[in-house]
């Protein structure tokens, strides 16, 4: 079976198509019009090993604040889509990711449960043209919507690029562990409930 999505969402304020491929290779193509989130998304794509296609049209007139989290929905929306009744996932996994003098834990669990716990802080109010508050609006949209419990602790770091960096990796590598068919479980859903549903 095939683990993948297209989700499109249309708003007043912004216009996003995405299709990914959770089995794929780590290609991306992603135009959000905000330099710095298409790095940090390329990042994800690149160490999760999923194939992402995302372009955005937003209201950067207003602010970054609408394409930044809209985007975070749409990607939570296609991975939920994507894993499906979540059979045969590992679900469970944490990584601690470093860069330079930048240290950072994420786990998940693909759970069904959304919940995010966020404990990263920011020395600068923005990072290029892009306020730093808005790195948890996308986390948070993100976990809402694929329906993951989501704990980032950033543990330490002065570099607030590298800050940032290590979220969205850690988040990638997590979920690439999390998100892995495991053989020993022949295809059950891993739950003594027999579901994992949004």
């Amino acid at each position: 079976m095939k683990r993948q999505a297209t989700i499109s969402r249309k708003t007043k304020e912004t216009e996003i198509q995405a299709t990914i491929d959770l089995d794929g290779t780590g290609v991306f193509e992603i135009k959000t019009g905000i330099g710095f989130l298409d790095h940090m998304l390329e990042q994800l794509s690149r160490h999760a090993l999923i194939d992402i296609r995302l372009v955005a049209k937003g209201d950067l007139h207003v602010d970054y604040h609408h394409t930044t989290e809209d985007s975070g929905i749409v990607l939570g929306q296609a991975v939920a889509m994507a894993l499906g009744d979540k059979a045969g996932i590992t679900r469970y996994a944490d990584v601690h990711l470093p860069m330079d003098e930048t240290l950072t834990r994420v786990a998940v669990d693909v759970s069904g449960r959304p919940y995010l716990i966020w404990n990263v802080k920011f020395s600068r109010d923005k990072l290029g043209e892009m306020d730093t508050e808005l790195f948890r609006e996308w986390f948070q949209a993100f976990a809402q919507n694929a329906g993951i419990t989501l704990h980032v602790q950033n543990l330490y770091g002065e570099n607030n690029h590298h800050i940032v960096e290590t979220c969205f990796k850690g988040l990638a590598r997590a979920l690439r562990l999390a998100m892995t068919p495991d053989p020993r479980q022949a295809g059950r859903v891993p739950s003594t409930k027999g579901t994992l549903s949004v």
